[in-house]
């Protein structure tokens, strides 16, 4: 298996408006979070806790997206193949973004919080990605 045609059917031009909308999304989903745990004002006088809190899961979707193809030309077409072929990239890039949190950023993969990020990281870019192909 070559690795640059491998990577070209998984890679559209075309996906660019989903790569933005899925990264939104993420960064929504783990703002909200940390709003859950913590203050306005402790997020504002330490700035870069969030970024400790995005970089596991950011990372881990970029690792795991392509090669899943959440941004595949089929990914592009319509919302009944975009929806599926993305929470089929999330579930293992949740766990590596569990797996990260737990062995190199700061913070813990608990059951009901890797749960949690499961199920709503699920909702938010299989909602997102509806939205975007209702209005598009």
């Amino acid at each position: 298996m070559d690795a640059p045609s491998f990577l070209a059917d998984r890679l559209d031009r075309g996906a660019v408006p989903l790569v933005v909308g899925d990264v939104i999304a993420l960064l929504v989903l783990l703002t909200v979070g940390a709003l859950n745990h913590s203050t306005v004002e402790f997020l504002s006088a330490n700035p870069l806790y969030l970024l400790g809190v995005y970089a596991p899961f950011l990372i881990a979707w970029a690792l795991v997206a392509p090669l899943v193809g959440a941004y595949s030309a089929g990914a592009v077409e319509t919302a009944k193949s975009s929806i599926p072929l993305a929470i089929r990239s999330w579930i293992p890039a949740a766990i590596v973004g569990l797996a990260l949190r737990e062995f190199v950023f700061r913070g813990s993969a608990a059951p009901t919080f890797a749960a949690v990020m499961l199920v709503l990281g699920s909702v938010a870019i299989g909602g997102w990605r509806a939205l975007y192909f209702k209005f598009r």
